[in-house]
């Protein structure tokens, strides 16, 4: 019996959450009996793991910074007419040569508006094709929360001409859809919460790195870039000195601090660049310091692992900081306002992580990547 072809759309702009999620979900899909095929938008990065489904990369696009206002592909060249023409006709051909049961789109409607240039098209010829009868939008737990009714009518109006389900990547408990989307009445007959799409947790030899260790992340590193050195310098200074400290940039930290801040390494503080295993490392860790992304914080809902976490808020971000602020009011970790980071409240959130202890233990679900790939095979 031929497998169902399903095809996954994702562009990531500015970090790597939205490319290791949707990595998540291909492995889960491949395992569950699904034909996989993996199309990305963004830059490549490097241990991108979508088991063994197919990758397509059509040319890659990302934002020059948090606004998502200025968009560029290789050579940091700006996007144009020509440019777009020529990448809408490349999806357009994949799709034909595809010719998927299942089209995924990552985010979109809810996000990556700048890309209906070819993603109205794409749904457009999904929607007159024999061959596809399932279009499914899969979406992260939270929304940067859109002012503009009509955006979000928009958005609407699109979910009704072209999907058939919307996968929330989230639990109910933690936060629901109404909560950042006013008009999530209109599509509440669309929605199914997965669950939080969990990163494997070990990734080749782990060994023992993280033991006992102080772990300083910044997911892919596009917006740590002044967080994560403003950390290095305080290590020194905060009360909790008797344990190593492991910073890990991420693999688009800005190479010039990346090699400031190995130039500094010493016996019991270690910089690298990236780990695959980074879940494992943390799980071992006395305490994890990091931004708030969707990935770091299933990781550390999984594992445990004290946390404070400075969120990003640059640009027109808001997740991060709402996110951060639900579980805080759960005591599952600490936050520390990104514009007020100094030794007074970095200590004191220290503190906190390892001396308070959470209300209740909060039952969340975090097999959202099988239980994708359980709902995209029952829409079959």
């Amino acid at each position: 019996m031929n497998k169902p072809r399903l095809m996954i759309y994702v562009q990531n702009l500015l970090g790597i959450g939205h490319l290791r999620r949707a990595a998540g979900i291909s492995r889960a899909a491949v395992e569950r009996g699904f034909d996989v095929r993996f199309v990305s938008g963004g830059f490549p990065i490097k241990d991108l793991n979508i088991g063994e489904a197919e990758f397509y990369q059509i040319p890659p696009v990302r934002s020059l910074d948090g606004d998502f206002k200025t968009l560029v592909a290789e050579n940091d060249k700006e996007i144009d007419d020509l440019w777009r023409n020529k990448r809408r006709k490349l999806l357009l051909d994949l799709f034909e040569k595809i010719q998927p049961q299942v089209l995924l789109t990552e985010l979109f409607p809810f996000g990556r508006r700048q890309f209906r240039f070819e993603l109205i098209p794409l749904l457009t010829k999904a929607k007159e094709a024999k061959c596809c009868s399932q279009v499914v939008c899969s979406m992260r737990d939270i929304l940067v929360t859109k002012p503009r009714h009509d955006r979000n009518l928009e958005i609407v109006e699109t979910l009704e001409d072209f999907y058939q389900k919307i996968l929330v990547h989230g639990d109910r408990k933690v936060i629901s859809l109404a909560e950042t989307f006013p008009l999530e009445k209109r599509i509440s007959h669309l929605i199914e919460y997965t669950g939080y799409v969990l990163t494997p947790g070990h990734i080749g030899d782990t060994g023992k790195d993280g033991t006992g260790e102080i772990i300083v992340s910044a997911g892919g590193g596009a917006v740590g870039f002044a967080t994560l050195p403003k950390i290095f310098n305080l290590r020194n200074k905060v009360a909790i000195r008797d344990f190593p400290w492991r910073f890990v940039t991420g693999p688009h930290m800005p190479p010039e601090i990346f090699n400031e801040l190995s130039a500094k390494e010493t016996n019991d503080t270690f910089v690298e660049r990236s780990r695959p295993d980074l879940p494992a490392v943390i799980s071992r860790a006395k305490l994890s310091i990091s931004q708030a992304g969707y990935n770091t914080i299933a990781e550390l809902m999984n594992a445990g692992t004290p946390a404070v976490v400075v969120p990003y808020e640059g640009g027109v971000e808001t997740e991060q900081r709402l996110r951060s602020d639900l579980l805080a009011k759960r005591s599952l970790l600490q936050v520390v306002d990104e514009n007020e980071l100094n030794v007074n409240n970095l200590n004191n959130a220290i503190y906190q992580a390892l001396n308070t202890k959470p209300v209740k233990k909060l039952n969340v679900s975090l097999d959202g990547a099988s239980s994708t790939a359980n709902l995209l095979w029952a829409l079959l």
